[in-house]
């Protein structure tokens, strides 16, 4: 029987990790299509940290609550969600509300736990491989022998792009700001992790790739990088942009992308439609979740705190020093 309240993380205001406090909700109800599930780890990415200082507030109808990907134990099903019965392990893409003992999700962005990976491990999945798969390979459409270049090679984003690049065929080059950063993403397979701090990634990218350049470039930072990425690119160069760790108003020289064909474009995964995340879950669940199954990719965990801690852990991924992916765990 399913207890009437559960523990939760609720930013009682704007700013840093110490606004993330433990409180006390009623258990949400699934909805048409919706899946009630009992939380044992939940992702914290950067999203949740911009949600936390007032500057991505969550979709109309969406939880306030923070937390994007979650896994655990289907609990309950509302009106037409069939896939899953109750006690099946599972992993979910959210509007909101992973910060939470109890989650409702999508059905159509919830998977089953890959074979072999833990729960903790499974949680660290659903918002980093939606979003590398969405914009590497379907906007950027990156094809095997390419170059691809990832800005935050050490983030989780990075490292589930390093993994997912080299399992294509793709070359993947990567920039990081500290020595055991590019350490760490060349372990997991990158042919080049650039030190930002001490080398020209443009000229490494140019040497790199005998003046190639780069054909798919992820990048999270903006600000100076999108003119540097520009220059970065190959002839017919797509430029996917996720994020803005540097700010997103630049002045940059459009004539360099004319004339050697750029695309620069880029997207946001909590905005966009059910039906459009049931499309992307439909074709990860396809394409990935085998190669995890089959042992040739596996989420990089750099720590773990349990929910209640939840003002720890943002101040863990506040952290520059931090490599790979950051886990809440739900104590039974």
């Amino acid at each position: 029987m399913l207890p009437e309240t559960m523990t939760v993380i609720e930013a009682k205001a704007h700013g840093g990790p110490e606004v993330l406090v433990p409180g006390t909700r009623p258990l949400p109800v699934p909805a048409a299509g919706e899946v009630l599930i009992a939380v044992k780890a939940a992702g914290v990415n950067r999203p949740d940290v911009l949600q936390r200082l007032g500057l991505y507030p969550p979709p109309n109808g969406a939880s306030d609550l923070l937390g994007l990907e979650v896994a655990g134990h289907v609990v309950a099903c509302g009106p037409g969600a069939t896939r899953y019965r109750e006690g099946d392990a599972v992993c979910a893409l959210t509007n909101g509300g992973g910060y939470a003992e109890y989650c409702v999700a999508p059905e159509s962005a919830t998977l089953p736990v890959p074979g072999g990976l833990s729960l903790v491990e499974a949680a660290a999945l659903p918002e980093t491989v939606f979003t590398v798969w969405h914009n590497v390979f379907e906007r950027g459409g990156l094809q095997p022998g390419e170059w691809l270049l990832v800005h935050g090679g050490a983030s989780g984003i990075g490292t589930t792009a390093i993994q997912m690049g080299k399992v294509f065929g793709a070359n993947v080059l990567v920039t990081a700001g500290s020595a055991e950063k590019v350490r760490a993403c060349e372990e997991l397979g990158a042919d080049r992790a650039i030190n930002y701090r001490s080398e020209d990634f443009v000229e490494v990218v140019k040497e790199a790739t005998q003046r190639h350049g780069a054909d798919v470039i992820l990048d999270m930072v903006g600000g100076d990088y999108i003119e540097r990425d520009l220059r970065a690119a190959a002839l017919d160069g797509r430029i996917v942009q996720i994020a803005f760790l540097k700010t997103s108003k630049v002045e940059i020289d459009l004539m360099r992308l004319m004339m050697r064909r750029l695309t620069l474009t880029g997207s946001t995964l909590r905005a966009q439609s059910a039906e459009a995340k049931a499309r992307i879950a439909r074709a990860v669940e396809e394409k990935i979740w085998p190669l995890i199954a089959d042992g040739k990719f596996k989420p990089v965990i750099d720590s773990t705190f349990a929910l209640t801690d939840a003002s720890a852990a943002h101040a863990r991924i506040d952290d520059p020093d931090h490599i790979g992916k950051i886990v809440l765990v739900v104590e039974s």
